[in-house]
């Protein structure tokens, strides 16, 4: 729980956090208390087990009425295409691993309501600590929210709501649900800053939508501040400043009016074309993990989906989605999407939350064990299913398949053999399906990029997965605090490697795309263009970012800038290099790198 006591803060005095949404806000803190609840658990008598579940009972479905009720008042036409983070969260609340399981500790071990609750609530976080994606361990912050507002109903807790706020002010909390969220008026909420949190967490992916800035992760925000403090928070840089002195406070403010102004530009290259001054295109797609998302992801531009995660699909429920179940989320995308391409990625996580008999909890390493394809390969039956399902779906819009964490040919050509296999069992039971589904890889291994030449003969297109590859190419996890400072896109070794991976797909004549966090960064895009990328698949908020630096440069001017870059030892010099250039080319969007 977050402390209470706070200390004197000198003038300018500066924080440094996650940037969650871009963006700068100057007012007065507001705090909030968002801190956890503190569960006792204890045991209870037989007689007391079914008033507890009913209790609990109860808790979920007070639940979810305050979820609708938050889903019906949220009237903001940015957040219209957001409201599936809700229904989410509705359908956690259906989930019987949470909802079926607690009850089980209550009748069975004679636990009470929230101490039960509180174990399961720990069970699930740890199955999403083992996953290696960034973006899918984020989602352990719904299951909190979830958790925390149930345990509040069971306690008959109430907290003060966003919407209430009716002063201009930043909001400081320790954590924020999306719920909250989707209540911020943006006339009074100016900004928010937390204690917890990542980039990719869904609050940090609304606040973008609602161009609200946004820092998370200060850890002790909520400690320092005290109700009113006035400060400035930079959601671009991740920078929070307390008590700005007045030199800050110009400062920030010729910084706001000038951000402020580049972002109505913004709007103008939505519906422009994704090309160089010199007609070099390449396709700018979107990311998502919910078919909701499309029309959002549309209305930026996107030029279809570069990657539909399929892991959501298999977090609800009481075990994995059918082959219907499947079909229909793959068909309402290829049909809201069509005419432009919708990739599917095979499942990516590892298998203890859908085979328990697996045991892979007790993996020293998840993040290189039983995951991704090889769990696939080793899971026949799910493979099978959701192979059938997406072949299915093919018949209502051009789609392409796409198998992650590929390390070698002949992991490639299994999948191949089955996806086959599965084609000609529907052509034979008499049930359309897809005949011409492009094959393709996520690169995001070193074994992958060493053999990239041989790995391009064997399917239509590639897809690099940065975030993994970067991580598993310099041995670091960016979410040990020891180490992140080390994860540099702009590393050599980075840039050889993609280098490598565009040079083979290149002579074989096949397309390469890029869906991991790296591709939507404006800064990166030139560096991207030049090394031949033909596809970019990111958060579509980023889609009129990065075409806005594509629409600005010749082709033929990046290739001799690349060159200079990739004869560099550091990834600071590659850094620093790239950031000049790309002050040069836009001064108003790229600060001078400091010497």
């Amino acid at each position: 729980m977050t402390a209470s006591v706070k200390i004197d803060i000198t003038e300018d005095t500066i924080l440094v956090g996650i940037a969650a949404a871009p963006g700068i806000a100057i007012s007065r803190s507001h705090l909030v208390n968002r801190d956890r609840m503190a569960v006792i658990e204890r045991r209870i008598s037989p007689a007391e087990a079914a008033p507890e579940i009913a209790a609990f009972r109860d808790a979920v479905t007070r639940s979810k009425a305050q979820l609708i009720e938050v889903k019906e008042q949220a009237g903001n036409k940015e957040l219209v295409d957001h409201l599936y983070i809700i229904d989410t969260h509705l359908l956690i609340l259906d989930d019987d691993m949470l909802i079926g399981e607690t009850i089980a500790l209550i009748r069975d071990e004679l636990i009470n309501a929230e101490g039960a609750l509180n174990r399961v609530l720990r069970k699930l976080r740890r199955v999403f600590d083992q996953i290696s994606d960034e973006y899918l361990r984020e989602r352990r912050s719904d299951i909190d929210s979830i958790g925390d507002r149930l345990i509040r109903n069971l306690l008959g807790e109430t907290r003060e709501s966003l919407a209430d706020i009716d002063e201009h002010a930043i909001v400081v909390a320790h954590d924020l649900s999306p719920a909250d969220t989707v209540q911020i008026d943006r006339t009074k909420v100016v900004g928010f800053v937390t204690d917890v949190g990542g980039r990719t967490s869904h609050t940090a992916i609304l606040a973008r939508s609602l161009r609200i800035p946004a820092v998370v992760g200060l850890e002790t925000v909520t400690s320092l501040v005290p109700d009113g403090t006035p400060m400035i928070i930079d959601g671009s840089t991740g920078t929070v400043i307390l008590k700005p002195s007045p030199e800050t406070f110009r400062d920030y403010l010729q910084k706001k009016q000038r951000y402020d102004y580049l972002e109505s530009e913004l709007l103008q290259f939505r519906s422009l074309p994704a090309e160089t001054m010199d007609g070099y295109s390449l396709a700018l797609r979107g990311n998502i993990d919910f078919v909701d998302e499309i029309p959002a992801a549309r209305e930026q531009g996107a030029q279809g989906i570069g990657l539909f995660r399929t892991e959501f699909l298999y977090m609800t429920g009481d075990g994995p989605p059918s082959e219907d179940e499947q079909f229909k989320a793959y068909r309402a995308a290829v049909e809201r999407m069509a005419p432009y391409p919708v990739t599917i990625r095979t499942l990516d996580v590892g298998g203890d939350k859908f085979v328990p008999e697996l045991n892979l909890s007790d993996e020293v390493n998840p993040a290189m064990g039983l995951r991704a394809v090889r769990f696939s390969l080793k899971e026949i039956n799910l493979f099978r299913t959701q192979l059938r399902a997406i072949l299915r779906a093919a018949v209502f819009g051009p789609v392409r398949i796409m198998f992650p964490m590929i390390s070698g040919v002949a992991e490639v050509r299994a999948c191949k053999q089955f996806l086959e296999r599965e084609r000609q069992e529907l052509i034979d039971a008499g049930l359309p399906c897809g005949e011409h589904v492009e094959v393709g890889i996520m690169i995001e291994t070193p074994a992958a990029v060493l053999i990239a030449d041989h790995l391009a003969k064997e399917v239509d297109f590639f897809s690099v997965g940065t975030n993994d590859l970067i991580q598993y190419c310099l041995a670091i996890d960016r979410g040990n605090e020891h180490v992140a400072y080390l994860y540099e896109p702009m590393h050599p070794a980075v840039l050889q490697a993609l280098q490598r991976i565009c040079s083979a797909a290149r002579n074989a004549g096949i397309e390469v795309g890029m869906c991991g966090e790296m591709a939507g960064e404006d800064i990166y895009a030139l560096v991207l263009i030049a090394l031949g990328f033909s596809e970019l698949s990111m958060n579509p908020a980023n889609i009129s970012r990065v075409k806005r630096v594509m629409r600005k440069i010749n082709h033929s001017d990046v290739k001799q800038i690349l060159d200079r870059l990739m004869s560099l030892a550091t990834a600071d010099e590659v850094a620093a290099a790239l950031g000049k250039e790309m002050h040069q080319l836009y001064p108003q969007l790229f600060a001078e790198p400091s010497l």
